[in-house]
């Protein structure tokens, strides 16, 4: 029983995450096209500083937290070949948002250099990671 809510507060976690991975690069598209300086600009820092730390964050770590502890019982590393590939993909979405991390701080320096329209690009990156992993995770390919 207690693994089921482990897996719940799981996905939880994860739908967290990504909403906050696919909120904060359109926060970065409307701040790209606001003037530094700006009204819009100062209140498109706070608003990208507090998703970051304060949903991002905890929602990453949570996931990794809860998603090791699966893997300690519920993963069988000789036989569940798609959760290496699974794995993978969650490290690259965590090197994303450290990504995004970077971003938000360049925003808040007024140091960003890049348009709006890469901005829309980056925007695709977590959900294509996401449909990934869950057709890893669902379908069991390996």
């Amino acid at each position: 029983m207690l693994i089921a809510y482990i897996k719940a507060f799981h996905v939880i976690a994860i739908i967290a995450w990504m909403a906050g991975l696919l909120y904060l690069p359109r926060l970065f598209v409307y701040h790209a096209e606001a003037g530094a300086g700006s009204p819009q600009s100062e209140t498109f820092k706070v608003m990208e500083k507090r998703l970051y730390r304060y949903i991002i964050n905890p929602a990453m770590i949570a996931s990794w937290i809860l998603g090791l502890i699966l893997v300690y019982y519920v993963i069988d590393w000789s036989r569940d070949y798609w959760f290496h590939a699974k794995l993978t993909l969650v490290i690259l979405m965590s090197a994303y948002t450290g990504i995004l991390g970077k971003w938000t701080r360049q925003f808040a320096n007024d140091e960003n250099t890049r348009s709006p329209k890469f901005y829309r690009i980056a925007n695709e990156v977590p959900t294509v990671l996401m449909v990934l992993i869950v057709i890893l995770v669902i379908v069991k390919p390996f």
